[in-house]
């Protein structure tokens, strides 16, 4: 039989139909497993776990289908004993059912530490210190001294504290620095569009204390904050201002880009803005 006769012939066709019913079925077979194994279609947002307690917490992911495990626990002044400070993944990603949120909360037992020795160090020093002690700053009081922007006393609650004395993690450590013996004043710092840790850096830096950090209603969950940006400080900057060392800054935050002020001072919004998205 010749080639042509035998592609024509009902044995040929009968196999070649029966090779394809196979490779339908076996395609079909993987296509089907590929969306059970994957559960194709059915992802869901992560839900906002933070500033709940733990019972709180789980039972949000378990309703959500989700599975919950606490991580580790750190102590902060953030948020009471117990609540929820971080979680993985964050809030709003999409994941898959069953899949683990882990969570790390704020202890409910302070880690004690040693005071570390802040006196004679530079403001900067200081404070760097202070973080990486795991300690917060306080407020920023000056005297008159020899010295400018050196550590005189360091105080908890209003009280000098020594170097090795035992005190709790997060526990917030007030300054007092020489102002020199003049009555030396600090430029104004421009604020605006600059994020939290930008502006209370800018706000340190220039000899300053943080008033108060106001935030407004866009901003309701921890990455709200890591998108906000200041829209309105008091006082206001001017380029020939001038504050006393240790006066207040009092700055007020948002996510909205339509509340940042139109000032012939503003010639373009800071990158920061772009990079954020207003991120």
């Amino acid at each position: 039989m010749s080639l042509k006769h035998f592609l024509v012939s009902k044995v040929f066709l009968k196999h070649l139909g029966l090779a394809i019913a196979i490779a339908i079925t076996i395609l079909f077979t993987t296509l089907l497993w590929l969306s059970i194994f994957t559960r194709h279609g059915q992802s869901r947002p992560v839900p906002d776990l933070y500033g709940l307690t733990i019972e709180e917490a789980e039972k949000t992911v378990k309703e959500n289908k989700m599975r919950f495990e606490v991580i580790d626990s750190v102590y902060t002044n953030i948020v009471p004993r117990g609540y929820v400070l971080e979680q993985n993944p964050v809030a709003g990603f999409n994941v898959k059912k069953n899949r683990r949120i882990m969570v790390t909360i704020n202890a409910f037992q302070p880690e004690m530490i040693e005071m570390p020795d802040l006196l004679e160090l530079s403001k900067r020093q200081a404070i760097a210190l202070i973080e990486s002690s795991g300690l917060e700053l306080g407020k920023l009081n000056y005297k008159p001294d020899l010295s400018i922007d050196y550590v005189l006393e360091q105080l908890y609650h209003g009280k000098p504290v020594k170097p090795g004395d035992s005190i709790q993690k997060g526990s917030v450590i007030d300054l007092v620095l020489g102002k020199g013996l003049s009555n030396r004043r600090t430029p104004m710092p421009e604020l605006i569009g600059l994020g939290i840790k930008e502006a209370r850096d800018r706000i340190l830096a220039s000899s300053l204390n943080i008033g108060t950090f106001t935030f407004d209603n866009t901003i309701n969950t921890a990455e709200d904050s890591a998108k906000a940006f200041v829209f309105k400080q008091n006082p206001v900057y001017s380029e020939d201002m001038t504050l006393q060392l240790g006066s207040s800054v009092y700055v007020w935050f948002t996510t909205d880009s339509m509340k940042l002020p139109i000032d012939s001072t503003m010639t373009e919004l800071p990158d920061t803005l772009f990079m954020r998205g207003i991120n």
